[in-house]
């Protein structure tokens, strides 16, 4: 799908190596390819939360067609790696049991701005992810993958800051809001969007279970990062928050959330 950046014909996938598959990476890709793949889901909510203004309705669309390309790379390698995986299939799985509420007519986080800000963290913590992903992973056509992706969410994420940098200006939301709407679209990590993707994506004998398998992705992704890309995230969060990202209080919150990471995933795989 060509979209004006890069199309799925510029991943190298003549160099795929089988033997440098991490099943456990695999299975939160898998996951992955089916909430990229939803993006348009999220665009039609956005143009109703955004319905006079033309040029964010714009931008949101052609975000969402990123969002689905992204989705169709991953499931094409997730293919390839395991050629029993069925892409269509289990978005269609993914799709019957989860959806979001794209007729509401005003944000769920109380105002435009506050959308913004949420969709500010999305896309921190999609980059910061793919970033890591990159980092680990041994196969080159995965590593070529989320590399791309990580520069495609870094780009959106001051795509989406742009946008609420003009909306703080109408509507004036203060620092504190900001920074609760943060918080909240954090904790929304762990809600089930992804624990039904990674359902959908993996599961073939058990019923769905939001906490059992919320934490077969968590565990897996969480165990990624490294400190690098969790002081850029909390940088960027603290940006779209009204903080300051380089200040004493952002570098502590980074070595904090890193810690956190690194014992909630063991935690999880210990349960």
């Amino acid at each position: 799908m060509a979209n004006g950046h890069w199309t799925l014909d510029d991943i190298p996938w003549q160099a795929f190596d089988p033997s440098k598959v991490d099943p456990e990476l695999l299975k939160i890709i898998k996951a992955a390819s089916l909430v990229e793949y939803n993006g348009r889901d999220y665009a039609d909510y956005l143009c109703n939360v955004f319905p006079d203004d033309e040029t964010f309705q714009t931008a949101a669309k052609a975000w969402a067609l990123e969002e689905v390309q992204h989705g169709e790379a991953l499931g094409r390698w997730a293919e390839l790696a395991d050629p029993s995986f069925d892409f269509e299939a289990s978005f269609k799985r993914f799709r019957d049991g989860y959806q979001i509420p794209v007729e509401a007519a005003q944000s769920v986080r109380g105002s435009r701005s506050g959308e913004l800000v949420a969709r500010c963290i999305v896309e921190v913590g999609t980059s910061s992810h793919y970033a890591s992903m990159a980092t680990i992973t041994e196969e080159p056509v995965l590593k070529a993958i989320c590399q791309r992706i990580a520069a495609d969410e870094l780009r959106h994420y001051k795509l989406f800051y742009g946008y609420l940098k003009r909306y703080l200006e109408r509507e004036g939301i203060g620092r504190w809001r900001r920074i609760a709407v943060a918080l909240g679209r954090i904790g929304e990590t762990e809600d089930d969007e992804l624990a039904y993707a990674f359902y959908a994506a993996n599961e073939r004998r058990r019923p769905y279970s939001r906490k059992l398998h919320g934490h077969g992705y968590l565990k897996r992704a969480y165990a990624c990062y490294r400190l690098e890309h969790v002081r850029r995230a909390v940088a960027m969060i603290f940006k779209a928050a009204g903080l300051n990202p380089q200040s004493r209080l952002a570098a502590l919150v980074s070595q904090f959330y890193f810690n956190f990471l690194r014992w909630r995933s063991r935690r999880m795989a210990a349960a």
